[in-house]
């Protein structure tokens, strides 16, 4: 687990790196479990870089983790982590995490959600599935947090990925309520609802497989929630002219969707267009390895949002490149690593307003308002830090002495672990400037990185 702590002045663009803080990810969490084999599962310390939030009322952060080890292959109760950390008021560094404790999510009679099942019974739907993950269809009632706020009440809102959904958790972590589905973001194939996120499984419409709510946020006065999809829409974009015609429309499209909801009702009030960068800036940054067209819309996305105000925001847009599972030596060359000022205000709602079969946005369809804030990726190069692939957290954290505020990001290394077909599993491990991937029972993490 990486943080990454800068010290910014909300004002005005730009902030500099105070240090990358590396939470070691075979550490046990505060979960009443106990592990007495050698499995990467129940009660490891790892993947809470999911999302990050600052409760500045209560001055600590929370951790969320996301479907579980293995990429959601075994039983993992989801959870999230509260923590602290010190921040030095003159430099911005973070230093000393001390987890407070964990909360698991819980639905009545003590039912867990997790990455391979949830409730039978959740929302009309048998999500279960026999041990192989052949049944692929109702996975998506499965449960992959994404998005962390924790709302003036002290509720836990989440996204999920899955679905998309966004859930209600009460401060113990039990669950209260499923906010309303847009129509549109519902995955389906030509035979209908398909919530898979299997890489076999096409889906025709409604949010590209394992592509859903990414990024949450919540207003500062906690009546409305926003949620971006990591990725435009299946059926919002146009493949002609591709030879990889079997592919999704929207994985040749930049606009994604940014969805608002009242928290009152958890019905959706208005969706919004974000553009993301187009495909030929991204691949002039990397001119020797470049993103094929169908990438613009699944390997580049966005994977945070965090609220400065009723209608600006901070969202975290990046590539799938970097330091992880896939690339444990960080050897491709990284393209994307930003965060975008954004702004709403004068955005037009769409949410009647369908882009199927087109990559271009109709004349009166006015975008997100997006500026560049901060080139993460060149801040990391200047340090000579590994640059990780998933960075998904992003909050904005206490004032420091000069008046500006903490701006942390935190990478989601899914639990350090990456599971081959033979069972083997192998651990992601960096000390911050090196990485190397070794087998996972050889030795704990804290032996092999001084």
């Amino acid at each position: 687990m990486i943080f990454l702590a800068m010290a910014i002045a909300i004002t005005i663009n730009g902030a500099t790196l105070a240090n990358a803080l590396i939470v070691p990810g075979a550490a046990r969490d505060a979960s009443p479990h106990s592990e007495t084999t050698t499995r990467a599962n129940v009660n490891r310390l790892g993947g809470f870089g999911s999302d990050l939030y600052f409760d500045r009322t209560a001055n600590v952060f929370y951790g969320l983790a996301d479907r579980g080890p293995g990429g959601g292959t075994i039983e993992y109760d989801t959870r999230v982590h509260k923590f602290t950390l010190d921040i030095d008021p003159a430099t911005g560094a973070a230093n000393n995490f001390h987890l407070l404790s964990t909360i698991r999510f819980t639905i009545p009679a003590t039912m867990t959600f997790n990455g391979i099942k949830g409730p039978a019974s959740f929302n009309g739907m048998d999500p279960s599935r026999d041990p192989k993950r052949r049944e692929a269809r109702n996975t998506g009632r499965s449960f992959d947090p994404e998005g962390l706020v924790v709302g003036p009440n002290g509720h836990f809102y989440v996204s999920d990925e899955y679905s998309p959904s966004i859930y209600e958790f009460l401060p113990d972590g039990s669950f209260l309520r499923a906010f309303t589905q847009p129509e549109n973001v519902r995955p389906r194939d030509s035979n209908g609802p398909n919530f898979s996120s299997f890489n076999s499984v096409s889906v025709a419409r409604g949010r590209q497989r394992n592509r859903g709510f990414e990024g949450l946020a919540i207003s500062p006065d906690g009546r409305r929630l926003f949620a971006l999809l990591q990725d435009p829409l299946a059926e919002e974009g146009s493949n002609v002219g591709s030879a990889a015609v079997c592919n999704p429309p929207g994985r040749f499209s930049c606009n994604a969707r940014f969805i608002e909801f009242d928290v009152s009702t958890g019905k959706s009030g208005a969706q919004y267009i974000y553009k993301l960068e187009s495909l030929e800036t991204v691949n002039e940054r990397v001119p020797a390895n470049i993103f094929d067209r169908s990438a613009q819309g699944t390997n580049i996305g966005l994977s945070a949002l965090t609220a400065l105000s009723d209608h600006e925001f901070l969202a975290l847009e990046r590539d799938n490149r970097g330091f992880g599972v896939d690339d444990p030596t960080g050897s491709t060359p990284v393209s994307t690593k930003r965060i975008y000022r954004i702004d709403i205000a004068r955005a037009t709602n769409v949410t009647s307003i369908s882009l199927a079969e087109t990559n271009t946005l109709p004349n009166d369809v006015v975008p997100v308002a997006k500026t560049l804030f901060l080139d993460v990726l060149e801040e990391l190069r200047r340090a000579g830090s590994v640059v990780p692939e998933k960075m998904e957290g992003l909050t904005v954290g206490p004032q420091v002495a000069d008046g500006s505020y903490e701006l942390l990001l935190a990478s989601d290394n899914d639990f350090s672990v990456t599971q081959k077909d033979s069972g083997t599993q192998f651990d992601v491990c960096t000390n911050g400037m090196t990485s190397q991937q070794v087998a996972w029972n050889r030795a704990p993490m804290a032996a092999r990185w001084p």
